[in-house]
């Protein structure tokens, strides 16, 4: 096939060709054009394509099910956890001065929950309970974005 452009003679014929094997007219092809508010040159040879309706599927479907894939590939990925019972300041020579029995008060209390800490953000509190001689924490509510912004803001 040649690349030089269709003479006038080849598009009126390939325009009767299309008029024959049951496609609209140039007229009609007009006409829905105006329509749907398209217009189209008059001087054509109703050789023009016809507009089709294409229907895509809504976003948050396709993209919950690609935020799904992204997730598997990072399910497997290790996170340090650790859980914080409390805090505390200590100077240098008291740190120096730390031994067997020595006690170190922390900012909270006996019975407060504790805090659940994920890659050096806490993203959950609970409480202290003990599986199995193992202690462990009972997750009782997860933080929120603001105020683990805050909190991070704050330390």
């Amino acid at each position: 096939m040649s690349n030089e452009p269709f003479s006038q003679e080849e598009l009126e014929a390939l325009a009767a060709q299309g008029s024959k094997s049951g496609e609209q007219s140039s007229d009609s092809h007009l006409s829905d054009a105006n329509n749907a508010g398209q217009t189209f040159d008059s001087g054509t040879t109703g050789n023009e394509g016809v507009v089709k309706t294409i229907e895509f599927d809504s976003v948050g479907s396709s993209m919950s099910s690609g935020i799904r894939a992204g997730m598997e590939l990072i399910m497997d990925v290790n996170l340090q956890v650790a859980v914080e019972l409390g805090r505390a300041v200590l100077k240098v020579r008291d740190v120096l001065a730390l031994g067997p029995g020595a006690v170190v008060e922390l900012d909270r209390h006996a019975g407060e929950p504790v805090d659940v800490v994920v890659n050096n953000k806490p993203i959950a509190r609970g409480e202290v309970v003990v599986v199995d001689e193992n202690f462990g924490v009972r997750i009782t509510e997860i933080i929120d974005r603001e105020e683990r912004d805050a909190r991070a803001k704050a330390a």
